[in-house]
């Protein structure tokens, strides 16, 4: 009974001390996970105004379609579609997003156990005069059968490892892989806003240049009657020399200035041509209406919709989120990791022993707790530059909010002001064609008075006029352009870019529509938006449906992810919703009759 007892309490002793054990070196791992380095905040930020200097309402054109607010010109249309099909740098960035697709399913599998299967065969001869070779020597295999010499091995076997993620430290990488995978999705459709509104704004340069050119080839037909005239009168012995050498000097200028024009030209349509990713050739246009051009009116909507409409704003926040998460990822390594692994197969020295008999299953489970004890330092540098990161990209993701804000109130006051400058340019251009009617008409008929000067300084002044109203129209067209850029349009819905080929695929429905054998298509042909899809083996990805609030300093030691805010936090509180005259839709003043409509006239054939 004594022993019994005795046996007893050193089992139970036993047990005790087992556990006192394990409990010590759970409390050994888990000591690094106490003492954490302190995390640095972000300064605040201010949050983003309610208007655009007092300018707002709940129309916004980024929700316009670009080709709708290009008033469906098909010969922009198929450049747009050609550089969505032919550009090079679009090309990049999609391959771009691929890999960070790629990235996110090597992240997925990170986290799930890792599987194993294969098979060995060998052969083993030992020393005789070592422990193994006399020990083998000694034994039989199989009764009365000594051990073969050498020693074949067959094994096949099937091994797991599994690393669990008990802190979800691989689970937030991927998520981090996740969710830099949108952000690029979002910062390649902001390129493409910036791509539209670049061939858009060469492609109205392209007309201006025309339209230039042909003022000078008008200017330099009335220059030319006046040299006539000049020579007449000097044949007549009414004026000198000096009328004639004045005109002519006048007439080999504007000839000159023709070659500095068509060089530009040359220069714009390789520019489209690059951007279209096709080799130097001519770019189809009409250029005939340019200063009669109008585009959509621009509606600025509230400043908060720019942070849904603008692709480079939702990849600065989605790089502020994997920020966030690198941060976790970092905090996880302080923390002891549990191993798991486990091993079964069959393995004899004959094949045909390897699934016959239960004697030669083989296997094996074990486990690890493993946690950083004494040099941590390397752990602890990752976790402070995860913090680093993450304030960049929280100022990042503020300066690029700002750089939005900026942008739009700068191309509204610049849409504005040029509208405004053009309809003054259009009263000065109508008195200065007046002003070579009269000069031309009293220079020819010899009127007392009248010198030859009069009539060069008002020709001078009215091309110099026309040549600024056309520059003026080009600048207000880039404005309206830009300003829609500014505010989010242009570009693709969100998520539909993140299949393969669904950039190319668009391109190449708007070429079919739109090109060059497709000149009047109908008004709604534009074809739909590439759906998002999603590639087989893709994860199915979180869908960013609230607009994030500036971050600020957060209060604990560790900083963590910004929480979305509600969209009515950045809306204005008042009833702002005042009408904005962007100036895009420019009432035209009335064509005036000058010399230059006159000598196209005069150029008509008479059709009797």
């Amino acid at each position: 009974m004594i022993t019994r007892l005795a046996r007893s309490s050193s089992t139970k002793a036993r047990k005790n001390f087992a556990y006192l054990i394990a409990i010590g070196l759970s409390a050994l791992v888990s000591l690094p996970g106490c003492c954490l380095p302190k995390l640095r905040g972000p300064d605040p930020a201010a949050p983003p105004p309610d208007t655009f200097n007092g300018v707002a309402c709940a129309d916004n054109s980024a929700q316009l379609s670009w080709i709708d607010f290009f008033n469906n010109d098909p010969t922009l249309a198929g450049l747009v579609g050609q550089a969505l099909v032919g550009n090079q740098e679009l090309k990049i960035l999609t391959e771009k997003v691929q890999i960070a697709n790629y990235e996110v399913l090597g992240r997925s599998g990170a986290y799930l156990p890792f599987v194993t299967l294969g098979g060995r065969a060998g052969l083993r001869k030992p020393g005789l005069y070592t422990t193994e070779g006399e020990v083998e020597d000694q034994l039989d295999i199989l009764p009365g059968k000594p051990f073969p010499n050498p020693l074949p091995n067959f094994l096949v076997a099937a091994d797991v490892s599994w690393q669990v993620d008990i802190w979800r430290m691989l689970r937030n990488a991927r998520d981090a892989a996740m969710y830099r995978y949108l952000g690029t999705a979002d910062g390649q459709n902001y390129i493409v806003t910036r791509m539209v509104a670049e061939v858009a704004e060469n492609y109205y340069e392209l007309m201006a240049l025309d339209n230039r050119m042909a003022t000078l080839d008008l200017t330099i037909d009335i220059q030319q009657r006046s040299l006539e005239v000049a020579k007449l009168n000097k044949a007549a012995g009414r004026d000198t020399e000096l009328p004639v050498q004045r005109f002519l000097a006048e007439v080999r200028k504007n000839q000159s200035e023709k070659l500095i024009i068509q060089q530009d030209i040359v220069q714009v349509e390789n520019r489209i041509n690059f951007l279209l990713g096709r080799f130097p050739q001519r770019v189809q246009r009409d250029s005939s209406k340019f200063l009669e051009l109008n585009l959509r009116a621009l509606a600025f909507g509230l400043p908060a919709q720019l942070l849904q409409n603008r692709g480079d704003i939702r990849q600065a926040e989605r790089e502020l989120q994997a920020a966030g998460l690198d941060v976790r990822v970092a905090r996880a390594r302080f923390f002891p990791q549990l191993n798991l692994s486990s091993g079964v197969g069959w393995e004899a020295f004959n094949p045909r022993y390897l699934f016959i008999t239960p004697e030669s299953l083989i296997y094996n489970v074990a486990g690890d707790l493993v946690g950083p004890l004494i040099n941590r330092r390397a752990i602890k540098a990752d976790y402070l530059t995860a913090n680093a990161k993450q304030l960049q990209a929280v100022y990042d993701y503020q300066r690029t909010v700002l750089n939005a804000f900026t942008e739009v109130v700068n191309r509204m006051a610049k849409v504005q002001n040029y509208s405004t400058s053009i309809d003054i340019k259009r009263q000065q251009l109508r008195a200065l064609e007046e002003s070579v009617t009269i000069a031309t008409s009293l220079f020819q008929a010899a009127h007392p008075g009248t010198e030859y000067i009069d009539v060069l300084l008002a020709q001078r002044d009215f091309m110099d006029a026309r040549m600024v109203l056309i520059d003026t129209k080009q600048q207000q067209l880039a404005a309206i352009i830009n300003a829609y850029q500014a505010l989010g349009g242009g570009g693709l819905p969100p998520g539909a870019l993140q299949s393969p080929g669904a950039l190319q695929s668009y391109g190449a429905q708007l070429l079919s529509i739109f090109g060059p054998c497709n000149s009047s298509p109908p008004a709604d042909a534009m074809p739909p938006a590439p759906t998002e899809t999603v590639p087989p083996g893709q994860p199915v990805l979180p869908e960013a449906t609230s607009v994030p609030t500036p971050p600020t300093a957060p209060a604990a030691s560790e900083p963590e992810l910004p929480a979305p805010g509600d969209k009515s936090t950045l809306l204005p509180t008042s009833d702002a919703s005042t009408d904005v005259d962007s100036g895009g839709d420019i009432k035209l003043l009335p064509p005036v009759k000058g010399p230059i409509e006159r000598v196209q006239q005069e150029k008509k054939p008479d059709p009797d």
